[in-house]
């Protein structure tokens, strides 16, 4: 299953062109997703070149950027990212900066793996939004709601998630689902077309909140493996 550049075809999602109207823009009319395109100056790669070799994730603090020894391209790029984080908080977000090497993989047992590679709905007791944007490295995925399943609702899914949990199709084990974040997982279905978020375009996705006026955004962490370069990634 390959991976499309950002879909012209798709309703659910709109473009803006400013950080703005990104965050003013109301999600309706079935609206899921919000995208600023951006071609970005500056060499990211330089960036995470001199942030080192790491495990995992680390969060990038804002003093350790503005103290790498950079080239001019390599300043160009930081200033980008110093000025992201800054906008963003002063739209009374929290963002974060990630220089992720590689993820934890989901191994507890159970039929459903619940990590970050597996199409999902970020959800929140209140209103919320995600906002996401990857500068380098491999690009966050999304999945058009109309060409995915939960995978809770998959027959035999959700025959040995009945059988995992050891009880009836009851309350108890919608319950049991939500606890366990598995009715946030989705699986695609016939031909489906995921898309690329793409480099430096900046996202605000919609995420699953009691009252959301619309569907959530199904989206994924890209499959990574060793040798890929890592992502720098901003999320809020």
């Amino acid at each position: 299953m390959t991976c499309s550049t950002l879909p012209a075809d798709y309703p659910r999602i709109k473009r803006v062109h400013s950080l703005d109207d990104l965050v003013s823009t109301r999600f309706a009319d079935g609206v899921n997703a919000l995208c600023w395109a951006r071609t970005l100056p500056g060499d990211f790669g330089e960036v995470v070149a001199l942030l080192g070799a790491s495990d995992g994730i680390t969060t990038i603090e804002e003093d350790s950027l503005r103290d790498l020894p950079a080239s001019a391209a390599g300043r160009t790029a930081i200033d980008i990212l110093l000025e992201d984080q800054r906008t963003l908080r002063e739209h009374g977000l929290t963002p974060n900066l990630d220089c992720i090497h590689g993820y934890r993989r989901d191994e507890s047992p159970g039929p459903v793996a619940t990590d970050v590679f597996s199409f999902h709905a970020d959800s929140a007791t209140v209103e919320a939004d995600t906002y996401l944007c990857t500068y380098h490295g491999a690009c966050s995925e999304g999945l058009r709601n109309d060409e995915a399943v939960r995978r809770v609702d998959v027959p035999a899914t959700r025959a040995a998630l009945l059988e995992f949990y050891g009880g009836a199709d009851d309350a108890g084990f919608l319950e049991y689902l939500a606890d366990h974040c598995y009715d946030l997982h989705y699986v695609p279905i016939g031909q489906a077309r995921p898309f690329s978020f793409g480099l430096g375009n900046l996202w605000r996705i919609a995420i699953a909140w009691p009252g959301c006026p619309v569907p959530p955004c199904i989206h994924r962490a890209p499959a990574t493996g060793p040798g890929d370069p890592p992502r720098l990634l901003l999320i809020s």
